[in-house]
């Protein structure tokens, strides 16, 4: 299927690997230009070769902090009238509750929440005037199934799906969309780390991953091109009727109906 975006540009956050990364690859075999920003250089700069490689596209690289006034400036200043934005910062870290202080809310809020909003403000305006925008936010899965443990995500990532519920259903007259993509386990780097750091006596990093895969109906992890291609199709001509949805990717994994 033809997206119909190729000669559109887009900036994708936190794009040097991971979600952020099959986001940024997906579009640009769709023929759009492309400003990526991550905060290490040295992988940005690989990241940004390959898929200048893989797919011919035009890539600007930004490496660039996004969670701060800084980043998002030398972003915007590379890639100001973007007709599609993703966002895309880390999760904050788990734990319980009891041990997380106000300034452990204000960073994650910071970072999950306020970032996004202050890129969606920066671009969306041009993007009504011009009569075409798509807006994809990363979030997480756990928006949907809150997990305990990811307490500071869980309240962030929800906080930025209320305001987008109110805001894309005005914007969407102008076929300026706005939706969230909600992972799950996909297989990351972040994942890995999580295994690693996990890892306890007796039961390797290998055994861990098994373990988890089992539990998801699919039998396995998310790749970053799958997650991707959904991605690019949010962001197609085709896509100009969905607004202010949350889409969960997750094999599965939640077990609702609705």
């Amino acid at each position: 299927m033809d997206l119909g975006i190729a000669g559109k540009s887009a900036l994708v956050c936190a794009a040097s690997k991971g979600l952020g990364k099959g986001c940024a690859l997906n579009l640009a075999r769709e023929g759009v230009a492309l400003t990526i920003v991550a905060r290490t250089a040295a992988t940005l700069e690989a990241t940004a070769a390959e898929i200048r490689a893989a797919t011919g596209a035009t890539v600007t690289a930004v490496a660039a902090d996004v969670t701060t006034p800084a980043g998002r400036e030398a972003a915007l200043a590379a890639c100001p009238a973007p007709d599609i934005l993703v966002t895309n910062a880390g999760g904050p870290p788990t734990g319980d509750f009891r041990d997380w202080t106000r300034d452990d809310w204000i960073k994650a809020i910071d970072a999950n929440m306020l970032t996004p909003i202050e890129l969606i403000k920066a671009t969306v305006d041009g993007m009504i005037d011009r009569r075409f925008g798509r807006i994809v936010n990363i979030t997480s899965g756990a928006v949907k199934a809150p997990l305990d443990a990811l307490g500071l995500s869980n309240g962030a990532r929800s906080g930025l799906t209320g305001f987008v519920a109110g805001l894309a259903r005005k914007t969407v007259r102008h076929n300026v969309t706005i939706n969230n993509l909600l992972p799950g386990a996909f297989d990351t780097d972040r994942l890995r780390g999580l295994f690693a750091a996990t890892a306890k006596e007796g039961r390797s990093v290998e055994e861990q991953r098994a373990a988890r895969a089992a539990t998801i109906p699919a039998g396995r992890f998310g790749t970053i091109e799958e997650f991707g291609a959904a991605c690019a199709f949010l962001c197609s001509a085709q896509a100009g009727y969905i607004t202010g949805q949350n889409l969960l990717i997750d094999g599965g994994v939640y077990p609702g109906t609705f």
